[in-house]
């Protein structure tokens, strides 16, 4: 696939984790720790796109950790929402990991 076609993906991938956040508190309801999980799983899918998008390790994890902050900033606006250290901690966790996973192999 062409890498316009996952930066395309991620976009869109972006655009649903927005969509995603900005629920209330009580429409999204998944428990801890199985919340951490969640972000991690997440920004994963998030962080293996712009792997695969970019061709560029460091871009694609600083572009997913930063939106996973931003995520968390905007959740603090949303009514029964709140940000959380350490859902940006597994978001930045599981982007790394996606990344990882979207590196070319070799062999």
């Amino acid at each position: 696939m062409r890498r316009s076609t996952y930066l395309g993906a991620a976009l869109a991938y972006m655009a649903l984790i927005y969509w995603v956040s900005d629920r209330p508190g009580s429409a999204v309801g998944i428990p801890a720790p199985w919340d951490k999980l969640a972000h991690a799983l997440a920004y994963a899918g998030l962080g293996w796109l712009l792997g695969r998008g970019t061709g560029r390790a460091g871009w694609a994890w600083g572009i997913a950790a930063a939106y996973g902050v931003l995520d968390e900033l905007h959740q603090a606006r949303v009514p029964g929402r709140e940000a959380d250290l350490w859902d940006g901690v597994a978001d930045a966790l599981g982007a790394g990991l996606g990344v990882w996973w979207a590196r070319p192999r070799r062999g």
